[in-house]
């Protein structure tokens, strides 16, 4: 039977072949035999000596709570419960995972696994698994604002709490001045426009024209223009990282990251990161910025498609309304304009109209319609002539809609006011006269845009005081609602609608009209919604639309 000595010397010898450092220690911590791997990798130990001495900390102490579980003491109870099946930790550059098997001598065999390769492979998927969450947070945080200065001071703050201590975001020059958001860690971010030199900041200029960032290497964090500090950051820099902002084919502007005293350098990977941070933030400020740019560039456009008051014009009350089909829409294919007549003498030229369709599309055609009729103001007394040159003016035009209108000429003589009323495909205008009497006008013709020749009936009535006329688009006829939500508000409805309204002021009359028809069709879809009002007033006033120009409103 083989002696305790040579079973030793087996053991010291198969463990001299094991492919991981093996440690043996006693149950007072003392190092009992170490093969060569595990010598080297402690820094020369030998057997004698304390596992405190001579492992690290977190070894030498699961070590002591192993050999007191299987030691036999009075702690075994309390020990046992909290013996590891494994530790891990670094012994210098390198991790390690400790398995501990216990011997029958009461002494433990550490087997010691070099896991390095696996936790650099968790760290590195922990790390990308985090920036993929901070990317898609960030898309969503920088994406939910179209407002330029709010998207760049949410780039700024974002950076600061996760890429560095503090960052700038700047803005092509407007006016020469830079428009600058600054932000320190965990907290809110200034905005400002600076009169600073971007050349004084490495890459700084380059960035804001698009160019590849400089590696932040090149950039001494000595030379760091004052206008880059926030006020509340007193501490030296020690890295510095400038990127562009990519835009839509334009340059968003720049990102400067900048990382205080005591902490690492950018390293290159993190360089890189902050290059795809920085397309997303350029990509959202990009859009933003072209947001705001169409923005006021519709406002431009509209400015003179808003409604004016419509007050009393040479002696005849008139009051417009429109109800777009959709909530979000502002301009739409029905339209009305009023153009006073030059003098007190001539008669003031109403339009409505409808044009096929809505949206944009419908919107583009009305405006065209509009400035063409606006040219034929001179010829205004000649309703029929109008339409034709109108008529020839949209077929050598690229639109395919077509539209239908309602020519008014109101011109006031003593108490009453006298009509000139055409329609061109358009639905009859009503009049109310004062006793609640409605009429229809019988005028009648052709589409505007569809056929190279049109007809066109003018028709003449007079109303006196306190009579109405009423011009409408079919909206409010096709208008569907009710109880059951699919009736159409029908022209006997309009027309008893309008009877109630007799003797009513213009704008009462407007008013009327459109809470019926709300009422109606509630929260349901509808087409787009015009008419106005023109009433002969019981008293004579004189006044032009706002006072001396001309009133317009389109939809």
């Amino acid at each position: 039977m083989a002696s305790t000595r040579e079973m030793t010397a087996t053991q010291t010898s198969l463990w001299g072949l094991a492919p991981y450092p093996v440690i043996v220690a006693g149950a007072t911590g003392t190092v009992l035999e170490l093969n060569g791997a595990a010598c080297h990798l402690l820094g020369g130990a030998v057997p004698g000596a304390s596992m405190r001495d001579v492992a690290p900390g977190w070894l030498a102490d699961a070590h002591q709570r192993v050999a007191a579980a299987h030691s036999g003491s009075a702690e075994r109870a309390d020990e046992e419960s909290a013996v590891p099946a494994s530790v891990s930790g670094r012994i210098g550059a390198q991790s390690f995972e400790a398995h501990a098997t216990p011997t029958p001598e009461r002494s433990v065999v550490w087997w010691l696994v070099d896991d390095t390769d696996r936790r650099l492979a968790e760290e590195a998927l922990d790390t990308e698994r985090e920036r993929t969450r901070f990317l898609s947070e960030a898309s969503n945080v920088l994406l939910s604002s179209l407002n330029t200065d709010r998207c760049m001071a949410a780039i700024a703050q974002l950076a600061a709490e996760y890429l560095a201590d503090v960052a700038i975001v700047v803005a092509p020059a407007k006016g020469g001045r830079l428009p600058v958001a600054r932000a320190l860690a965990g907290q809110e971010a200034d905005r400002s426009l600076l009169v600073a030199d971007p050349t004084e900041l490495p890459g700084l200029a380059e960035a804001l024209q698009g160019f590849p960032p400089v590696p932040s290497r090149w950039i001494d964090p000595a030379a760091l223009p004052a206008w880059t500090l926030p006020e509340d950051f007193t501490e030296p820099v020690e890295s510095v990282v400038v990127t562009p902002l990519p835009g839509h084919g334009v340059p968003a502007g720049a990102l400067i990251l900048l990382r205080r005293s005591g902490r690492a350098q950018f390293s290159e990977n993190e360089e890189v990161f902050a290059r795809l941070f920085a397309a997303r933030a350029g990509a959202a400020l990009s859009a933003a910025r072209l947001y705001s740019e169409q923005s006021a560039i519709t406002q431009t456009l509209m400015r003179d498609l808003l409604p004016p008051t419509l007050q009393r014009l040479d002696g005849v009350e008139i009051a417009g309304g429109y109800r777009p089909a959709g909530a979000a829409e502002q301009v739409g294919g029905d339209f009305y304009d009023i153009h006073p007549g030059s003098t007190a003498a001539d008669a003031s030229l109403v339009i409505l109209g409808d044009v096929c369709g809505k949206g944009l599309e419908a919107a583009v055609l009305t405006g065209k319609i509009r400035n063409t009729l606006q040219a034929l103001l001179p010829m205004a007394d000649d309703h029929e002539r109008m339409l034709r040159l109108l008529n020839g003016a949209l077929l050598n035009s690229h639109h395919t809609r077509f539209a239908t209108l309602v020519l008014a000429s109101a011109q006031r003589a003593q108490n009453e006011v006298r009509l000139s009323l055409t329609s061109a495909g358009h639905p009859c205008p009503l009049v109310v006269r004062a006793d609640g009497t409605v009429e229809e006008v019988p005028t009648w013709g052709s589409l505007v845009g569809v056929l190279p020749a049109i007809e066109a009936h003018t028709v003449k009535t007079v109303l006196r005081p306190g009579d109405t006329c009423l011009l409408y688009t079919d909206g409010f006829t096709e208008a569907r609602g009710g109880p059951v939500g699919d009736e159409l508000f029908g022209d006997e409805r309009l027309r008893r609608a309008l009877s109630e309204c007799a003797d009513m002021p213009a704008e009462a009359v407007v008013d009327r009209i459109q809470m019926l028809a709300s009422q109606w069709v509630r929260n349901g879809p509808h087409d787009d919604m015009a008419l106005i009002a023109i009433r002969a007033p019981r008293t004579h006033h004189l006044s032009a639309v706002n006072g001396h120009t001309r009133g317009r409103y389109t939809a």
